[in-house]
């Protein structure tokens, strides 16, 4: 390595990292906060089994889930100023990540929602309790451990996807490479130096990963699930 690379290297890490603590962590939160949440809406949904609100659900997950996430997020800045709604690229790219995670996060939802043992469910209902009590107090609680893991890793893996947030305009940990590289011509040294950051990123979240699911117990639970013909929301 020569020095003038090396120099290149050290003076080029701070800026990065600095990128990464300032847009694309900020990004990956805000995206997962917000495709959680949507991702609640649509795995209640589908357990509901409100029909046409479940067919919404289901081709909304379909289309995010076999769609590229880039176009997805090119839609959603690029098209919508077309029909007259301009977003500024930082909202939009939230809210394109986070319904894209959403979709995935719904199946994992779901997926643990169903594996909450029958009986509780027919108990809750015998002692009153309406839909929304139900699924706040008794199967939520339950679903929330099993579904942890795979929660963790749609983080994990929206971490490394922020970095198409570069291709419209937003200058975090992936622009700021490139920017560097425009100056200095070092595109291999500085993209492997922006993947180690990514790395480091994905470590520390997988550690936390595991020091929640060893403490707190969560994703470690044998639960078989019990096939739901649907739950009747309440509503």
């Amino acid at each position: 390595m020569t020095e003038r690379l090396a120099n290149i290297l050290i003076s080029a890490f701070p800026d990065m990292l600095a990128a990464g603590f300032k847009i694309t962590i900020p990004l990956t939160v805000l995206s997962f906060v917000f495709g959680m949440v949507l991702a609640l809406l649509l795995a209640i949904v589908q357990v509901a089994n409100v029909k046409v609100l479940k067919q919404i659900s289901q081709v909304y997950i379909w289309f995010f889930r076999g769609t590229p996430l880039l176009v997805q997020l090119f839609i959603i800045y690029f098209g919508l100023p077309s029909v007259g709604i301009v977003l500024p690229a930082f909202p939009a790219a939230v809210i394109a990540f986070g319904m894209n995670v959403a979709a995935y996060n719904a199946e994992a939802i779901r997926a643990a929602i169903l594996a909450v043992p029958v009986g509780q469910t027919e108990a809750a209902y015998l002692i009153g309790l309406t839909y929304p009590k139900l699924m706040i107090r008794i199967v939520l609680p339950q679903a929330f451990p099993i579904a942890f893991p795979s929660l963790f890793n749609n983080l994990i893996s929206l971490l490394k996807d922020t970095s198409l947030a570069s291709c419209i305009t937003i200058v975090e940990l992936m622009a700021t490479a490139k920017q560097i590289v425009g100056r200095t011509y070092e595109s291999l040294a500085l993209y492997i130096e922006a993947a180690i950051i990514y790395l480091i990123f994905s470590t520390v979240l997988t550690w936390v990963q595991g020091f929640l699911e060893k403490r707190l117990g969560w994703g470690t639970k044998d639960v078989k699930p019990k096939r739901r013909s649907g739950l009747k929301a309440g509503i």
